[in-house]
């Protein structure tokens, strides 16, 4: 096919050589003009016009060509000639498409069928050989922490028969020296005393061994401590199931919490699990705010204290020395408009209490509950809702909350408070943890 192709293009060259060569080449020949006799633009009488007799047409005759004409056909077959070339041209690269595209569509559909079958075969005889490897590797893993259980729980037969064997042993001298009278030690218990001794020496191998064993229990305990250290940090306590993440101090970081119930009360008690990523001089955790007091309740941390406070800040109750940052701190908040009984507990134990807080006060029903934050001067009612002070962000993990309309009692604090215990399933009736609706924004997380 290429070699009719180069055969027909050189046939295309030799026919524009034969055409150019038809073309004069003498482009300097003069060519005479001839003019008629001048006709001038004269006005004759009719009688005059009829007398003259009307000439007879001359035969027509062929115009001479001039040197501007041959320069136009000269042109005009140039173009002629480009334009079959190009044609030409074109029809060539068509036909050699063509049959490119033919032999391309026949090599597909000639080994594409296998090319697709091979990568197949390639790509599941990977996943096998990787899948094959994994499960070699759990086996592997398996034998070893199997094998691994197994020393460690015949190292503890082998102490607990020898301790076993060592206190029968000491129980057979005393009951012979009991026997005996402590001094007229019969022959039999003679030689069993000295077989006693002799064995005792013997053991000082088996000594050796419990001491090895003994050592490998410590470092097993010390690796059990650990663990159970770092899958205590990750998990949440008393029982929660769900929990709330501050990860970042932000002015827009914050926690709406519902109530259950409208409602307006003399008493109050607040209870919640905190654990504190850092703490600056004003960390809000719980806050309660009303259109006519942006301060009716408030939670807040300072450093390594507690401070509760009642209808502003003017009535506080601080606990020093509760909060470490990255541990789990219980916290409880009580308070009665009764002689104004506030007080503050830690970890199920009450760390604070102090009379006249906000005595004869009575909380206000329809405000907004906050958990992080504080509406303060930017009470949602008067301004823009989504704006903070950045400073009195928490940053920490949270979980926990509940809210009641009245004072509990000591066992109730203290069973909420326990750290491995079920304290969450302890509602309130304000707000209560997993039932009230609570709605993250800024950035805070509900973690499981």
């Amino acid at each position: 096919m290429a070699s009719m192709s180069v055969w027909t293009f050189l046939q295309a060259m030799c026919l524009v050589a034969s055409l150019s060569m038809a073309v004069p080449e003498n482009d300097d020949d003069e060519i005479e003009v001839g003019y008629g006799p001048n006709y001038l633009n004269e006005i004759i009488d009719e009688d005059q016009m009829e007398e003259t007799p009307t000439p007879s047409p001359k035969p027509c005759k062929s115009p001479a060509l001039t040197k501007w004409d041959k320069l136009f056909t000269m042109l005009e077959n140039s173009q002629m000639k480009e334009n079959m070339l190009l044609q030409y041209t074109d029809d060539i690269i068509k036909v050699e498409l063509q049959n490119l595209r033919g032999e391309m569509l026949q090599f597909v559909a000639q080994y594409g069928g296998s090319c697709a079958f091979a990568v197949e075969s390639s790509v599941r005889r990977a996943g096998t050989q990787t899948e094959t490897r994994l499960q070699n590797v759990l086996d592997r893993v398996r034998e070893v922490s199997a094998d691994q259980y197994a020393r460690h729980d015949t190292a503890l037969q082998q102490l607990l028969a020898a301790s076993v064997n060592q206190a029968a042993r000491l129980e057979q001298l005393e009951n012979g020296c009991l026997i005996s009278g402590g001094g007229g030690m019969t022959s039999q218990a003679k030689r069993h005393l000295m077989q006693e001794v002799t064995e005792t020496e013997n053991g000082g191998r088996l000594e050796k061994t419990l001491a090895t064993i003994s050592s490998e229990l410590q470092t097993i305990r010390e690796q059990l401590t650990l663990y159970t250290r770092s899958t205590f940090a990750n998990r949440l306590p008393s029982g929660c199931d769900t929990g709330l993440l501050f990860p970042t101090r932000s002015s827009i970081a914050h926690v709406e919490v519902s109530p259950k119930r409208p409602f307006q009360t003399n008493a109050v008690t607040i209870c919640l699990w905190v654990k504190p990523t850092q703490v600056l001089n004003k960390t809000v955790l719980f806050s309660y705010s009303t259109t006519g007091n942006a301060y009716e309740l408030q939670l807040v941390l300072n450093r390594q204290s507690v401070f509760f406070t009642v209808n502003g800040e003017a009535y506080l109750v601080e606990a020093s020395g509760a909060v470490q940052e990255g541990q789990w701190v219980h916290i409880c908040a009580v308070w009665s408009s009764h002689q104004g009984i506030a007080s503050l507990w830690v970890n199920g134990q009450q760390a604070t209490s102090s009379p006249g807080v906000a005595e004869g006060h009575e909380l206000r029903s329809k405000g907004s509950i906050l958990l992080g934050q504080e509406y303060g001067r930017y009470f949602k009612h008067l301004s823009n809702p989504d704006t903070f002070d950045e400073e009195h962000a928490f940053t920490g993990k949270m979980t926990g909350v509940n809210m009641w309309d009245h004072v509990l009692d000591s066992k109730e604090i203290s069973q909420q408070a326990r750290l491995d215990g079920s304290g969450c399933g302890i509602r309130g009736n304000v707000v209560a943890w997993g039932v009230s609706n609570i709605e993250p924004k800024g950035g805070v997380k509900l973690i499981y």
